[in-house]
């Protein structure tokens, strides 16, 4: 059976959509439900309910899905095998990470790889969850993915960056001239929260200090809740990454008492991982380094 009728099983299925799987893959929407009408001629069984608002996995789909992802994910593993017995110079690094990585730190990585091995490609995808990002790795779904330590127990992780978490508000706020943010005001100032609140973090500088947050409003992004600050409407948390963009004029302030979060990028093994994967790996440590001009903990630790 062909590969790319699995690969457009996973992504209709990842998408709920004939039409969004095909923009994924560059195909037609007919060539995907071509393919998928074929594929359960094939196999006998009926993969997708199909309707108005779009398509989902039957029961037997659903259990067909992780035997798919493995064919997937062991073709992806034998053609950058046969890459690198040819050459470094070609293959597919499958990366998964935070946005505010993918947005502050993968494309000045990419360049510094590219600049090295500018044949190789590059499959990005990104979550703000970071248990899904952990089960890409884990499931083998990407070759290394961008994670917070405590990595899981069956990942390698590789420490990058020790970040610090930071109040931020508009240059009007009744902090913004103060030193730090004070501890006893966590519950005073009206708070812009997330309505999924990606960054747990963020949840442990009230709980830890047994404050309740004099929640405001909440948003569904990081943008949304940087522009409701920039206007004043209240204060908010963020880790430092998210707060590179300079689209808002915010007053950042540490926290009375400092709270950080450890970056790491993780693998399934080191042993199995492609040589440009771990090339990849190198490359990443060395750019932190020269992004931040300081030493970050380079060593594998295994967690």
């Amino acid at each position: 059976m062909s590969i790319q009728k699995y690969e457009a099983f996973m992504k209709t299925a990842e998408l709920g959509s004939f039409k969004k799987a095909a923009e994924a893959l560059g195909y037609t929407q007919a060539g995907v439900s071509y393919m998928l009408k074929t594929l359960e001629e094939e196999m006998g069984l009926l993969l997708f309910i199909r309707d108005y608002g779009g398509v989902q996995l039957t029961a037997e789909g659903q259990q067909l899905l992780p035997w798919v992802r493995d064919v997937c994910n062991s073709q992806h593993r034998l053609s950058n095998k046969l890459s690198e017995l040819k050459s470094l110079d070609s293959g597919v690094i499958r990366v998964a990470a935070f946005t505010s990585i993918s947005i502050h730190w993968l494309p000045g990585m990419i360049h510094a790889f590219l600049k090295e091995y500018p044949k190789m490609e590059f499959d990005l995808r990104w979550s703000d969850d970071s248990q899904e990002l952990e089960q890409l790795v884990q499931r083998g779904d990407v070759d290394c993915g961008f994670l917070l330590l405590p990595a899981p127990a069956d990942l390698l992780a590789i420490p990058l960056k020790r970040e610090p978490l930071l109040a931020v508000m508009s240059k009007d706020h009744p902090l913004a001239t103060a030193p730090y943010f004070p501890t006893e005001e966590l519950g005073k100032h009206p708070y812009i929260g997330l309505k999924k609140d990606f960054y747990y973090e963020t949840e442990q500088v009230f709980t830890r200090h047994q404050v309740e947050p004099n929640i405001f409003i909440t948003a569904e992004n990081d943008y949304t809740v940087m522009a409701l600050v920039d206007k004043g409407f209240g204060f908010s948390i963020f880790p430092e990454l998210s707060l590179l963009s300079p689209s808002f004029h915010l007053i950042k302030k540490q926290l009375e008492f400092p709270v950080y979060r450890e970056l790491a990028i993780a693998i399934r093994s080191y042993e199995t991982a492609s040589t440009a994967t771990r090339s990849f790996l190198t490359c990443v440590q060395q750019w932190v380094k020269d992004f931040y001009g300081e030493q970050q903990g380079n060593h594998l630790t295994l967690r």
